[in-house]
């Protein structure tokens, strides 16, 4: 139907996403999410030059909504601005900015904090602007009980220069995560140039094969999971290369991720596994179900 006089093609865009809440945070301030811009000239939006976190938003035992893992996301968010060589803001400066977004916004569920390159030529070439920081919290997301992955036939480059930066540059993951929706899948898995088991799109992959917990190594390519992370410390898994056919093998597949936390795989390539969360997994799940409900910053 036509728009109304002085609607905007964004405006109306922006009205089917009403999980994203009101309030953010840009650069030093709060602002109506409505109200707040950065530059058309933002490195972050011309080249991808930038990095991010995103964090599952829990309530405290003191009521108040608290970013989960907050200090491991600002130290990966430092880690990966290195390898950008960005000078991200001050860690009580970005923890100060979520909180105030979370206290802003009832009924947050998820809060991303994005640092980019700020503005800059229109090119590769960074300018002398200081990097621009974004804070946004949306309603959490909704997953299914069990997931369905599909390979794709593209590689991750773990020889990269941003390997394990956790950078803007998703337009790889855009076209993988498309690819897997064509094709019944909610995820993406993809394989490093070695042909091995690398990642989701925006998860980690655990594949347990007779009792035997085994995760893709970081040399493999993948990033660094803070989930992924804390399942190392929960439980006694290794680190090992998998093939495809190891994958397809398995008794039980999970992901990993802020917002999915523990996710049991169901089928991969259409191909239906033994059990959906099987032991092994849910066993998993409640050990970290445990420590979110612990109400500490692990």
């Amino acid at each position: 139907s036509p728009m109304p006089p002085g609607t905007s093609t964004r405006r109306c865009v922006d009205d089917r996403y009403r999980g994203r809440m009101e309030t953010v945070w840009i650069d030093d301030h709060l602002a109506r999410a409505g109200d707040a811009s950065v530059s058309v000239f933002d490195h972050g939006l011309t080249v991808g030059d930038g990095v991010f976190e995103t964090m599952k938003v829990v309530t405290g035992s003191d009521g108040r909504p608290h970013a989960f893992a907050l200090t491991r996301h600002l130290r990966r968010l430092t880690r990966s601005a290195a390898v950008l060589a960005l000078t991200p803001p001050a860690d009580d400066v970005t923890r100060a900015a979520v909180e105030q977004v979370l206290a802003a916004n009832t009924g947050a569920g998820r809060v991303r904090v994005t640092v980019t390159g700020g503005i800059g030529p229109l090119g590769s070439d960074r300018g002398e602007a200081a990097p621009t920081l974004v804070v946004a919290a949306s309603a959490a997301t909704t997953w299914p009980a069990t997931a369905d992955v599909a390979v794709v036939p593209w590689r991750r480059n773990e020889h990269s220069a941003v390997t394990g930066a956790k950078t803007t540059s998703y337009a790889e993951n855009v076209v993988a995560l498309q690819r897997a929706h064509e094709l019944g899948a909610s995820e993406a898995l993809l394989r490093n140039t070695a042909g091995y088991l690398c990642e989701g799109t925006g998860s980690n992959v655990f594949v347990v094969r007779d009792g035997r917990l085994v995760t893709p190594p970081l040399s493999s390519g993948c990033l660094a999971g803070i989930t992924r992370e804390l399942v190392l410390e929960l439980v006694e898994v290794v680190e090992a290369d998998v093939t495809v056919a190891e994958l397809l093998a398995a008794d039980e597949v999970f992901l990993t991720s802020s917002t999915r936390d523990v996710h049991p795989v169901r089928a991969i390539d259409g191909q239906v596994l033994p059990s959906a969360p099987g032991p092994v997994t849910a066993a998993v799940a409640a050990a970290f179900a445990e420590l979110v409900a612990a109400d500490v910053d692990p």
